[in-house]
């Protein structure tokens, strides 16, 4: 009868142990390896992106640590800004001619092409242009209304407007078309006007009471601008 080794039972126990011990840690490494913080993947996939090779390594499922939105310029009546640039042009009159006029005006864009229309449209486009900029400026400043609409509709302020309303302007004449165009280029400031910062005007053919008490700005055509 064969007697069995104590020493070789004992070595034959402990590397079955060290087998096993081993194979639990790296089972536990590629369990980490697996579980990936969405910050650090985010980043990781940034990097790969940027590195043509490392890009071709990597497999992963990538994700989104947070939203990016890209913030479209907005003018102050909601619309965004559209259209030609200043500078590109040599005179107003070349601006006008390049600028879009089809798309839907703002409540406050169109308040401000019906004053274009119905007080200057038979004037030069700087006359237009000039009282778009006072309506403008009159909204900027704490002794009228804060809006264009307000502005315009400001009792025995413009001839034109009924009972705090503004009449409806032929929307299909060429006289419409370029009034909504010096309300988006004044709005924008995309051209400067001669009229600066003037608050007031009148025709050339009277002499209100008030014009002694105001500065001179510009006249233009048969309009005279005061501040």
């Amino acid at each position: 009868m064969s007697q069995k080794t104590p020493g070789a039972g004992a070595f034959a126990l402990g590397a079955m142990l060290f087998a096993v011990f081993f194979a639990a840690e790296g089972s536990g490494a590629n369990a980490q390896s697996e579980s990936v913080n969405p910050v650090w993947a985010a980043q990781a996939s940034s990097e790969n992106e940027q590195d043509p090779e490392a890009a071709g390594q990597d497999e992963t499922i990538r994700f989104v640590a947070s939203e990016v939105v890209q913030q479209l310029p907005q003018d102050d009546a909601g619309a965004a800004q559209t259209g030609p640039v200043m500078g590109d042009f040599a005179s107003l009159h070349e601006l006008v001619a390049a600028m879009p006029a089809e798309g839907e005006l703002g409540r406050e864009l169109k308040c401000l092409a019906e004053a274009v229309y119905f007080e200057s449209r038979g004037e030069p486009l700087a006359g237009q242009l000039a009282v778009a900029r006072v309506i403008i400026n009159r909204s900027a400043s704490p002794l009228f209304p804060d809006d264009y609409c307000s502005v315009v509709t400001q009792p025995s302020q413009f001839s034109f407007v009924r009972g705090g309303r503004i009449p409806a302007p032929n929307t299909r004449s060429d006289a419409w078309a370029r009034a909504t165009k010096i309300a988006r280029i004044a709005h924008q400031d995309q051209w400067s006007s001669a009229v600066d910062d003037s608050l007031y005007f009148h025709a050339g053919h009277v002499r209100p009471r008030w014009a002694n008490r105001k500065t001179a700005r510009a006249t233009i055509d048969s309009h005279v601008f005061y501040r």
